[in-house]
């Protein structure tokens, strides 16, 4: 963390194969191409990319891109949990996921999904059977839709009748004070 103020996000080029989208959607794109590369080999991290969304329009008969973003809308986490120390003890209290975080945290879970599959099949085959199953119109595979399902059995039982919004103000609802 520098000393000095905040350092600016640096914005993505737009892919320059899907021209026909907007800008927003390539540098989704050319993010989810940098996040497949390993060891500084984009050319590599391209090719698995563009032939996974190749193989994904012959099977799906859709568009590529628009089946790469429901995908994408489906694995992204709505929710997380995080510690938060209240007198004595730490609760696991959920929490609304920042709109990057979750696409970051998608497009990770989505590409370890790939790489785990154990098929004997290239990553190409492997992403686009990935990104097939984590549609929204299949039971989705993915790693995300187990670890989402557990968050939400979580976040039921979790209290979340914190009051105050300063570490100092912080106390638990009565009702909770004499459970514990």
């Amino acid at each position: 963390m520098p000393r000095k103020g905040e350092v600016p996000k640096r914005k993505l080029l737009p892919d320059p194969k899907f021209t026909d989208q907007t800008p927003d959607m390539r540098r989704r794109i050319t993010k989810f191409v940098n996040t497949v590369m390993s060891s500084g080999k984009k050319s590599v991290a391209e090719g698995i990319v563009y032939g996974a969304f190749d193989l994904v329009a012959e099977k799906a008969g859709d568009d590529p891109v628009k089946v790469w973003d429901k995908a994408m809308a489906n694995v992204q986490p709505k929710i997380e949990v995080k510690s938060r120390r209240v007198g004595g003890a730490t609760y696991q209290v959920p929490v609304d996921v920042r709109p990057d975080r979750a696409l970051a945290l998608g497009m990770r879970w989505l590409i370890h999904s790939a790489r785990e599959r154990s098929d004997g099949r290239t990553m190409r085959e492997k992403l686009a059977a990935e990104l097939l199953d984590a549609r929204p119109t299949r039971a989705p595979r993915s790693r995300s839709a187990k670890i989402r399902t557990r968050w939400l059995k979580r976040t039921r039982r979790l209290p979340t009748t914190l009051v105050g919004s300063t570490p100092d103000e912080e106390k638990v609802d009565s009702s909770l004070a004499k459970k514990t």
